[in-house]
This record gives structure tokens, C-alpha cells and sequence, in this order.
């Protein structure tokens, strides 16, 4: 028994927890700026909207690191942490997400940046509306694929 991919599969399934936390402070926060108008709370919705793709993120290096014995460097290790997790890596694992997640990922990948690099006064609520709109399927999808994943691990980590 491989305990350290079942001490994995615990973390991840820990930070999905915690995703699905910042996905409903998403929408509480978008209900209540659009019910007030108070612009505060695209801020609110700006920060969990960021800590959605970390939380993924950071799931994404823990299989890079641990599955995969590989860390992402470079200028755009972001997107090329994406693409690997879309990845087949043969005689290692199957793609953690699939290509249309990874696609879809991207927008919050890209917002997460936005986030980190200006003034919250200036975030788009236009730009916010779709990635909010889209959040619960993307989520859902995802979490869905992260979950075969580690049904597959787990199961790797059974047969040693």
C-alpha cells in the first residue's frame, strides 16, 4: 500500500472542500452586490474568485510534485501547469482534467492574475458576471475529474 498517495488523495479531497466553500461566498457575495449596488462586495467576489483558482492550483502542484515528480518552472509555470494537469503522462497517469476544463480554467487562471496586479476599483464587473455565471458548472465538472483522479490513485496505491 502506497500511504503516500492515500495521504494525497486526503489533502485533495480537503481542498475541494475548501473550494466549494469559496464557490458559494462567490455567489453570496455577487447576490448581495447586486441587491445593494455596494461595490465593496465585487471585492469580496474579486478575492474568492482568486482563492478558486489558487485552491486549484494548489491541487495541481501537489500532483505535479507527488504523481507526476515534477515541478513546473519558468516564466509561465501557471499555464504550463494547466496544460500538464490536461496532460496524459504515460505509464504515470491519466489527464487530471480534460481540455475543456483546462480551456475554461484558463479565464479564471487569467483573472487570478488580474486580481494580483491592479487596484480592486478597477475589476470589471462585466468581466466577473461570466466567470461567476460559469463558476458552479466549471466547478462542478472539475471536481467531478479530480475525484476520478483520485479514485485512480487510490487504487494505485492499493495495488502496492
Amino acid at each position: 500500500m502506497n500511504k503516500k498517495y492515500l495521504a494525497l488523495a486526503s489533502r485533495i479531497r480537503e481542498e475541494l472542500s475548501e473550494l466549494q466553500q469559496a464557490v458559494d461566498r462567490v455567489r453570496a457575495g455577487w447576490d448581495r452586490a447586486n441587491q445593494t449596488g455596494d461595490d465593496f462586495y465585487l471585492d469580496s467576489v474579486a478575492l474568492n474568485l482568486h482563492s478558486f483558482y489558487s485552491g486549484l492550483e494548489k491541487i495541481f502542484e501537489l500532483i505535479a510534485s507527488n504523481v507526476d515528480q515534477s515541478k513546473v518552472e519558468g516564466e509561465n509555470w501557471h499555464q504550463a501547469l494547466l496544460r500538464q494537469m490536461a496532460t496524459e503522462i504515460e505509464t504515470v497517469r491519466l489527464p487530471v482534467i480534460s481540455r475543456e476544463s483546462r480551456d475554461r480554467l484558463d479565464d479564471y487562471r487569467g483573472f487570478r492574475h488580474v486580481v494580483r496586479n491592479v487596484y480592486a476599483f478597477h475589476f470589471s464587473p462585466a468581466r466577473m458576471a461570466l466567470l461567476v455565471e460559469n463558476l458552479p458548472q466549471v466547478f462542478d465538472r472539475v471536481k467531478t475529474e479530480i475525484e476520478a483522479f483520485l479514485s485512480f490513485i487510490e487504487m494505485q496505491a492499493n495495488r502496492e
